[in-house]
Protein backbone atom coordinates (compact mmCIF):
# COMPACT_ATOMS: atom_id res chain seq x y z
CA UNK A 1 0.00 0.00 0.00
CA UNK A 2 1.47 3.37 -0.96
CA UNK A 3 1.97 6.27 1.46
CA UNK A 4 -0.80 8.40 -0.07
CA UNK A 5 -3.34 5.64 0.43
CA UNK A 6 -2.14 5.08 4.01
CA UNK A 7 -2.40 8.79 4.74
CA UNK A 8 -5.95 8.94 3.34
CA UNK A 9 -6.96 5.90 5.38
CA UNK A 10 -5.38 7.36 8.51
CA UNK A 11 -7.38 10.56 8.01
CA UNK A 12 -10.53 8.46 7.60
CA UNK A 13 -9.76 6.64 10.87
CA UNK A 14 -9.33 9.99 12.65
CA UNK A 15 -12.72 11.11 11.28
CA UNK A 16 -14.35 7.87 12.42
CA UNK A 17 -12.71 8.27 15.83
CA UNK A 18 -14.13 11.77 16.15
CA UNK A 19 -17.67 10.81 15.12
CA UNK A 20 -18.12 7.31 16.60
CA UNK A 21 -18.19 8.51 20.24
CA UNK A 22 -20.99 10.90 19.30
CA UNK A 23 -23.07 7.93 18.16
CA UNK A 24 -22.33 5.71 21.16
CA UNK A 25 -22.63 8.67 23.54
CA UNK A 26 -26.34 8.82 22.77
CA UNK A 27 -26.63 5.77 25.04
CA UNK A 28 -24.91 7.19 28.16
CA UNK A 29 -25.20 3.99 30.23
CA UNK A 30 -23.01 2.00 27.84
CA UNK A 31 -21.63 4.59 25.42
CA UNK A 32 -18.25 5.08 27.09
CA UNK A 33 -18.03 1.39 27.98
CA UNK A 34 -17.89 0.55 24.25
CA UNK A 35 -14.52 2.32 23.91
CA UNK A 36 -15.44 3.92 20.58
CA UNK A 37 -12.12 5.72 19.96
CA UNK A 38 -10.13 2.51 20.39
CA UNK A 39 -11.70 0.75 17.40
CA UNK A 40 -10.50 3.04 14.58
CA UNK A 41 -7.02 3.21 16.12
CA UNK A 42 -6.75 -0.58 16.20
CA UNK A 43 -7.92 -0.78 12.58
CA UNK A 44 -5.46 1.92 11.57
CA UNK A 45 -2.57 0.00 13.11
CA UNK A 46 -3.64 -3.20 11.37
CA UNK A 47 -4.26 -1.68 7.96
CA UNK A 48 -1.82 1.25 7.72
CA UNK A 49 1.04 0.07 9.94
CA UNK A 50 2.68 1.12 13.17
CA UNK A 51 3.62 4.69 12.21
CA UNK A 52 0.09 5.64 11.29
CA UNK A 53 -1.44 3.63 14.16
CA UNK A 54 0.83 5.42 16.63
CA UNK A 55 0.12 8.86 15.17
CA UNK A 56 -3.65 8.42 14.88
CA UNK A 57 -3.79 6.95 18.37
CA UNK A 58 -1.91 9.86 19.89
CA UNK A 59 -3.70 12.64 18.01
CA UNK A 60 -7.28 11.34 18.21
CA UNK A 61 -8.07 11.82 21.95
CA UNK A 62 -6.29 15.19 22.02
CA UNK A 63 -8.16 16.40 18.94
CA UNK A 64 -11.43 15.11 20.34
CA UNK A 65 -10.79 16.79 23.70
CA UNK A 66 -10.03 20.12 22.02
CA UNK A 67 -12.92 19.88 19.55
CA UNK A 68 -15.72 18.38 21.65
CA UNK A 69 -14.48 18.74 25.23
CA UNK A 70 -14.64 14.97 25.73
CA UNK A 71 -12.65 13.33 27.08
CA UNK A 72 -11.45 16.12 29.37
CA UNK A 73 -7.95 17.05 28.22
CA UNK A 74 -6.36 16.67 31.66
CA UNK A 75 -5.77 13.99 32.78
CA UNK A 76 -7.98 11.70 30.68
CA UNK A 77 -7.27 13.04 27.18
CA UNK A 78 -3.53 13.08 27.66
CA UNK A 79 -3.41 9.62 29.22
CA UNK A 80 -5.66 8.26 26.47
CA UNK A 81 -3.30 9.73 23.87
CA UNK A 82 -0.50 7.55 25.23
CA UNK A 83 -2.85 4.56 25.60
CA UNK A 84 -4.24 4.72 22.06
CA UNK A 85 -0.81 5.41 20.56
CA UNK A 86 0.33 2.20 22.26
CA UNK A 87 -2.65 0.31 20.80
CA UNK A 88 -1.92 1.45 17.26
CA UNK A 89 1.80 0.74 17.57
CA UNK A 90 1.65 -2.62 19.36
CA UNK A 91 -1.09 -4.19 17.24
CA UNK A 92 0.74 -3.26 14.03
CA UNK A 93 4.12 -4.52 15.22
CA UNK A 94 2.87 -7.81 16.63
CA UNK A 95 0.45 -8.61 13.82
CA UNK A 96 2.86 -7.43 11.14
CA UNK A 97 5.74 -9.50 12.46
CA UNK A 98 3.71 -12.71 12.79
CA UNK A 99 5.15 -15.22 10.37
CA UNK A 100 2.32 -17.72 10.66
CA UNK A 101 0.59 -19.53 7.86
CA UNK A 102 -2.43 -18.25 5.92
CA UNK A 103 -4.94 -20.18 8.03
CA UNK A 104 -3.48 -19.09 11.32
CA UNK A 105 -3.66 -15.35 10.55
CA UNK A 106 -6.84 -15.07 12.60
CA UNK A 107 -4.93 -16.46 15.56
CA UNK A 108 -2.13 -13.93 15.06
CA UNK A 109 -4.77 -11.18 14.86
CA UNK A 110 -6.30 -12.23 18.19
CA UNK A 111 -2.85 -12.42 19.83
CA UNK A 112 -1.94 -8.96 18.53
CA UNK A 113 -5.29 -7.53 19.61
CA UNK A 114 -5.11 -8.93 23.15
CA UNK A 115 -1.47 -7.91 23.65
CA UNK A 116 -2.22 -4.40 22.32
CA UNK A 117 -5.13 -4.08 24.75
CA UNK A 118 -2.96 -5.13 27.68
CA UNK A 119 -0.04 -2.89 26.70
CA UNK A 120 -2.35 0.10 26.13
CA UNK A 121 -3.99 -0.26 29.50
CA UNK A 122 -0.63 -0.56 31.27
CA UNK A 123 0.54 2.64 29.55
CA UNK A 124 -2.76 4.35 30.44
CA UNK A 125 -2.30 3.36 34.08
CA UNK A 126 1.25 4.72 34.15
CA UNK A 127 0.16 7.97 32.50
CA UNK A 128 -2.73 8.39 34.95
CA UNK A 129 -0.45 7.77 37.93
CA UNK A 130 1.94 10.46 36.71
CA UNK A 131 -0.71 12.99 35.64
CA UNK A 132 -2.91 12.61 38.71
CA UNK A 133 0.22 12.61 40.87
CA UNK A 134 1.11 16.02 39.42
CA UNK A 135 -2.18 17.36 40.73
CA UNK A 136 -1.37 16.00 44.19
CA UNK A 137 -3.83 13.13 44.23
CA UNK A 138 -3.36 9.38 43.87
CA UNK A 139 -4.52 6.97 41.18
CA UNK A 140 -4.93 3.62 42.89
CA UNK A 141 -4.80 0.07 41.62
CA UNK A 142 -8.53 -0.28 42.45
CA UNK A 143 -9.36 2.76 40.32
CA UNK A 144 -7.39 1.19 37.47
CA UNK A 145 -9.18 -2.18 37.73
CA UNK A 146 -12.56 -0.46 37.77
CA UNK A 147 -11.87 1.93 34.87
CA UNK A 148 -9.65 -0.19 32.63
CA UNK A 149 -11.14 -3.63 33.18
CA UNK A 150 -14.58 -3.80 34.82
CA UNK A 151 -16.16 -0.78 33.11
CA UNK A 152 -14.54 -1.73 29.80
CA UNK A 153 -15.83 -5.29 29.47
CA UNK A 154 -18.48 -4.40 26.83
CA UNK A 155 -15.85 -2.56 24.75
CA UNK A 156 -13.34 -5.37 25.09
CA UNK A 157 -15.91 -7.91 23.91
CA UNK A 158 -16.94 -5.63 21.05
CA UNK A 159 -13.31 -5.26 19.93
CA UNK A 160 -12.68 -9.02 20.13
CA UNK A 161 -15.73 -9.69 17.94
CA UNK A 162 -15.82 -6.68 15.60
CA UNK A 163 -12.17 -6.28 14.61
CA UNK A 164 -11.54 -9.89 13.49
CA UNK A 165 -14.95 -9.98 11.75
CA UNK A 166 -14.24 -6.81 9.77
CA UNK A 167 -10.71 -7.95 8.94
CA UNK A 168 -12.11 -11.26 7.63
CA UNK A 169 -14.68 -9.35 5.57
CA UNK A 170 -11.94 -7.10 4.17
CA UNK A 171 -9.95 -10.23 3.33
CA UNK A 172 -12.90 -11.68 1.40
CA UNK A 173 -13.22 -8.50 -0.63
CA UNK A 174 -9.48 -8.48 -1.28
CA UNK A 175 -9.06 -4.99 0.19
CA UNK A 176 -6.87 -6.16 3.08
CA UNK A 177 -5.53 -9.64 2.38
CA UNK A 178 -4.50 -11.94 5.20
CA UNK A 179 -1.06 -12.99 4.09
CA UNK A 180 2.54 -12.73 5.18
CA UNK A 181 3.45 -10.33 2.34
CA UNK A 182 0.74 -7.85 3.39
CA UNK A 183 1.71 -8.18 7.05
CA UNK A 184 5.34 -7.41 6.28
CA UNK A 185 4.30 -4.33 4.31
CA UNK A 186 2.21 -3.03 7.21
CA UNK A 187 5.27 -2.69 9.41
CA UNK A 188 7.67 -1.43 6.79
CA UNK A 189 8.78 2.23 7.08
Amino acid sequence: MNQTKKLALAAMFVAIGLVLPLLTGSIPEIGMMLLPMHIPVLFCGLICGYRYGLAVGFVLPLLRAITFGMPPLFPMGISMAFELATYGFVIAIIYGRAQWSQWRCLLSLFCALILAMIAGRVVWFAAMVVLIGISGEAFTWQMFITAAVLNSIPGIILQLVLIPSVMLALNKTGLVPFNVKNNAESVSP
